[in-house]
C-alpha cells in the first residue's frame, strides 16, 4: 500500500507498493520545466513535454498518486459534473463544444498512451447512463440531453440501465471509459522516465520565485527552471484562485457483491449531491464503486455519517458481500464550472497552474497536459481563453462566488467571535478530537487508541481560518479554502504549505484536570 492524504484506504492505492524511481538525483539543478505534483496531471504533463524536447524535472512532496489520484472513483467521462447546458449559459455554444471536444481527446490520449506503452491498467470502452427519477428531473435530463447533443456528444434515450435502480427516464451515453488511475499513472511516470524525464519523490517545495527563471527552492536543494507547473491540485500560497475553488470532500466505497451482479458501464443519478456506481476488476476481483454524499470540506460535523448514508444507498440496491474499501477525496469546484488552465494569476511569465477540475479531474487532467504543452511550446489553442486562469467572468459563477467567500469570511471571523463555551479541556476518547480552550489559548486535540495526546493550533496556516476535524480521515481540515492536516498538525492537502503549529500541553494545561 502507499501513503495517501488520509486515514483510510483507496481501492487503487491498496493494490500498488511506493512507486521507486529509475534514477537518483544526478547533479543536475537546472530544467526547462519543472512540474510540481505528482499526480495524473503533473506526470502526463511531464510525460508530452518531455517527448517534445523539454528536460523536465517532476517535485512530488509525498509520493506519486498521494492525493485526489489515487482517492478517485476515475470515470473517464465527457458526460462532465457540469452540465453542457450550464456550460452554455455561463459561457457559449461554442465553449460547450470546445469543452466536449477537449475531453473526448482527453480520452484519446489516454487511450494511445496505454496501447503504445502496453499498459495493464485495466482500461476499459464503456457507456454511460445519466437516470432521472423524479419527475422535474425528467425536465433536466431533457436539457443536458438537447445541450450536450448541440455540443457533439452521441448519446439516446433508453429503456434500461445497468443498476436495479427505479427510473423515469434515462440517457445512454458513448464514448465513455474507465480505468485503474494508480497503475495507469506508474505506466506513464516509467515513460516519462525511459524519455529522460526525473521524478523527486518526498521532495516538498519551499519557495519558488520567478525571476528571468524560476528558482525553486526544496527540503532537497534548490532547482532552477525556464517554467514551472503547479500541478498540486490547488497552487501553494496566497492567491486569487483560492476565492474561486471551493473545496468538496466525495465519498467511495468498494464493494463485493454476493450474486456478483457487477453492473457495466458508468451511472449517475440526478439529485444534488448525486451517487455514482460503476464496476472495476482490481487483481482478479470485481468489485462495484459507489461515491456520493459531497459536501463542502470542513462543513460536515460528522463525516463517519456520510460513509453510513452511502452505505444505506448502496445496501438497499445490491446484495453487499464486502465492504472492502472506503475512503473520501477532495476537489476544487470552479465558480463558473470550467477549470483553470494556464498562467498562475499574478505571474504571467514563466509560472503555469491547472486547478479547479471539480469532479471530472481523470479527463481534465489530459486537457490540462494538453493544454500546457501547446502554450509552453508556444502553439495555438483556443482553449487557451477558456480555461485562462485569469479570466473574469461578472455573471458566470457570481453567485457561488459570493457564497463561498463570505461562508469564509464567516469562518474566518468566528475564529474571533465564537459563540461556544468551550470546556477547559475536552474528555476525550481514544481515536476522538476537539478543539477546546485552555486559558484564553485554543487546542485542536487528538488522542490516538493507545491514549498519546496530541495538541495543535488550529488556526490554518494558508490565511487563518480555524480548522474543523474530519472523523472520517482523522485530518484537521479547513473549511475556508481546503487545506488539510494530519492529526498531528502535518500539511496533506494545499494550498497550505506550512504545518500547524505544535502545542506543548504541559504547559498550557499545568494543574488543570
Amino acid at each position: 500500500m502507499i501513503n495517501r492524504d488520509g486515514f483510510n484506504k483507496s481501492l487503487w492505492q491498496d493494490s500498488v507498493p511506493e512507486y521507486i524511481p529509475s534514477k537518483v538525483k544526478s547533479g543536475i539543478n537546472k530544467y526547462d520545466v519543472i512540474i510540481v505534483g505528482g499526480g495524473i496531471t503533473g506526470i502526463s504533463t511531464a510525460l508530452l513535454l518531455q517527448e517534445a524536447g523539454k528536460q523536465c524535472l517532476v517535485l512530488e512532496s509525498n509520493n506519486l498518486c498521494f492525493g485526489t489520484t489515487g482517492g478517485t472513483t476515475a470515470h473517464l467521462n465527457t458526460l462532465l459534473d457540469t452540465s453542457y447546458t450550464i456550460i452554455k449559459s455561463n459561457f457559449n455554444k461554442e465553449a460547450a463544444r470546445q469543452v466536449a471536444d477537449a475531453t473526448a481527446e482527453a480520452i484519446q490520449l489516454i487511450r494511445q498512451n496505454i496501447s503504445r506503452f502496453q499498459l495493464e491498467c485495466g482500461f476499459a470502452e464503456t457507456e454511460a447512463f445519466l437516470f432521472a427519477q423524479e419527475e422535474k428531473q425528467q425536465e433536466e435530463l431533457e436539457e443536458i440531453r438537447a445541450a450536450s447533443e448541440e455540443a457533439g456528444l452521441r448519446l439516446k434515450y433508453v429503456q434500461e440501465i445497468p443498476l436495479p435502480i427505479p427510473f423515469l427516464k434515462a440517457l445512454k451515453i458513448y464514448g465513455q471509459a474507465k480505468f485503474n488511475p494508480v497503475e495507469y499513472v506508474y505506466g506513464i511516470a516509467a515513460a516519462f522516465e525511459k524519455a529522460g524525464g526525473v521524478i523527486l519523490q518526498h521532495c516538498r517545495v519551499i519557495t519558488a520565485d520567478e525571476t528571468e527563471t524560476v528558482n525553486v527552492e526544496t527540503n532537497n536543494g534548490t532547482f532552477t527552471a525556464d517554467q514551472l507547473i503547479y500541478a498540486t491540485h490547488i497552487p501553494p500560497g496566497v492567491n486569487v484562485l483560492h476565492l474561486r475553488c471551493i473545496p468538496y470532500r466525495s465519498y467511495a466505497m468498494a464493494v463485493t457483491l454476493e450474486d456478483e451482479a457487477y453492473p457495466l458501464g458508468l451511472s449517475y443519478d440526478m439529485y444534488d449531491p448525486y451517487f455514482y456506481y460503476r464496476t472495476q476488476e482490481v487483481n482478479g476481483q470485481p468489485y462495484l464503486i459507489a461515491g456520493g454524499k459531497d459536501h463542502k470540506t470542513g462543513h460536515e460535523e460528522n463525516a463517519e455519517q456520510c460513509f453510513l448514508q452511502l452505505e444505506a444507498q448502496v445496501r438497499k440496491y445490491f446484495k453487499v458481500r464486502e465492504i472492502a474499501y472506503r475512503w473520501s477525496s477532495q476537489y476544487f469546484e470552479p465558480a463558473d464550472g470550467l477549470p483553470y488552465i494556464g498562467h498562475l494569476p499574478g505571474h504571467p511569465g514563466n509560472i503555469y497552474v491547472a486547478t479547479g477540475f471539480g469532479g471530472n479531474g481523470m479527463v481534465y487532467s489530459s486537457v490540462a497536459a494538453l493544454l500546457l504543452k501547446r502554450m509552453i511550446l508556444a502553439l495555438p489553442s483556443p482553449l487557451e481563453e477558456l480555461f485562462d486562469p485569469n479570466r473574469i467572468k461578472p455573471i458566470a459563477g457570481f453567485g457561488n462566488f459570493i457564497s463561498h467567500n463570505s461562508d469564509v469570511i464567516k469562518q474566518f471571523f468566528s475564529k474571533f467571535f465564537t459563540g461556544e463555551k468551550l470546556s477547559v479541556l475536552a474528555d476525550l476518547a481514544p481515536g476522538e478530537a476537539s478543539i477546546v480552550k485552555v486559558e484564553d489559548h485554543k487546542i485542536a486535540l487528538y488522542k490516538e487508541p493507545n491514549g498519546c495526546l496530541h495538541a495543535i493550533d488550529p488556526v490554518c496556516t494558508h490565511l487563518k481560518c480555524e480548522v474543523k476535524w474530519n472523523s472520517a480521515e482523522r485530518s484537521w481540515d479547513c473549511p475556508c479554502h481546503g487545506a488539510r492536516y494530519s492529526y498531528d498538525g502535518k500539511v496533506l492537502t494545499g494550498p497550505a504549505d506550512k504545518d500547524l503549529e505544535i502545542i506543548e500541553l504541559p504547559e498550557l494545561i499545568k494543574g488543570k484536570s
